[in-house]
């Protein structure tokens, strides 16, 4: 019996590409291209990589928002692929979803109190004295007041609104919540009490969450394993520790190299990754991201490096990269 509450199995996603009076299919945008990881029960997984790297897709494609074009997402021993349109509804309670834009995300014609009792009515639990009550609960859980329930989101901050989003997410109690890079639009000084807020009833309430990002400072903060993702394709992927102190991609050491170092007294020679990202739509042969990367020889542009395990004598956990080099090179 595996320990696993989430396993993504060679995950695929492509999007037609239309063009013409009558919009015939001229090719396709390969966004997910066969990944696989799994994310233990209480653990945070963090996805990072570019803006168009494909890592929202995969957490829209693991809520079934997208229907995969090919590969299985297994929840909690289930295999989505194989539910039927009534099961997937009954999955739904187990997994749930907080976006980037809180403002977007969110009725703005409803009150918040509507909103958060939206999945109660969903999926018929509780009685309508109880689910007031639920409400103002979840709302002070996520350190908004109680009686806030009849105002409008207009009416709050933008933080403020994302612990909206929160406490919608949180409410019917799901295992695993996919985190679409939430704290991305909000200040800094908000960012933390946002992840503060997760991290806390991540340890109260036993939750499981996939946390997308492109800024690998805040994934640091709240995850226990890193899988960075370039054009599509998972190219690192190990513990948190790790990802930050041997860096084994070159994609992935030019990502750390961009950290800021909260101390002026320090300076960090950035590694500046040259040229733009190719097209999904003909993604390049061997190596994707031979065409930026610095050690490119011939090998890389015609053989397509496996996402293996890196043997070393100073690696302790598990640590995949895709690279011929790995461990050779330094960027």
């Amino acid at each position: 019996m595996t320990d696993n509450l989430l396993e993504v199995r060679n995950l695929k996603m492509y999007f037609p590409v239309k063009s013409g009076i009558w919009k015939r299919q001229t090719g396709v945008v390969h966004a997910v291209d066969d990944i696989s990881f799994s994310i233990k029960t209480g653990e945070t997984v963090g996805l990072v990589g570019e803006s168009g790297c494909g890592k929202t897709t995969v957490g829209r494609t693991i809520m079934r928002l997208y229907k995969p074009t090919d590969g299985d997402v297994i929840i909690d021993g289930k295999n989505l692929k194989n539910v039927d349109r009534k099961q997937m509804r009954d999955l739904r309670k187990t997994m749930q979803m907080i976006f980037q834009d809180p403002f977007e995300s969110l009725n703005s014609r409803h009150t918040v109190g509507e909103i958060i009792e939206e999945p109660f009515i969903i999926h018929r639990t509780h009685s309508p004295e109880n689910r007031k009550k639920e409400v103002a609960g979840l709302l002070e859980k996520v350190g908004l007041p109680g009686n806030a329930s009849g105002r409008y989101p207009h009416e709050f901050s933008g933080g403020q609104r994302q612990r909206i989003g929160i406490a919608r997410a949180i409410a019917l109690k799901p295992s695993l919540i996919i985190c679409d890079e939430p704290v991305s639009a909000l200040d800094v000084s908000i960012q933390s009490q946002v992840l503060n807020l997760l991290l806390d009833l991540q340890n109260e309430m036993k939750l499981t969450y996939l946390f997308i990002a492109h800024d690998l400072s805040v994934v640091k903060h709240i995850s226990d394993w890193v899988a960075v993702m370039y054009l599509g394709k998972i190219v690192e992927y190990t513990d948190a520790d790790s990802i930050y102190e041997n860096p084994l991609h070159p994609y992935t050491q030019a990502l750390i190299s961009a950290i800021p170092i909260p101390d002026p007294r320090i300076r960090r020679k950035k590694k500046i990754i040259t040229g733009d990202v190719p097209s999904p739509i003909t993604p390049p042969l061997g190596c994707r991201f031979h065409t930026r990367c610095p050690f490119s020889v011939e090998k890389c542009r015609i053989e397509e490096p496996k996402l293996e395990a890196f043997q070393s004598g100073m690696v302790t956990k598990q640590h995949l990269v895709a690279c011929h080099f790995a461990g050779e090179l330094k960027f």
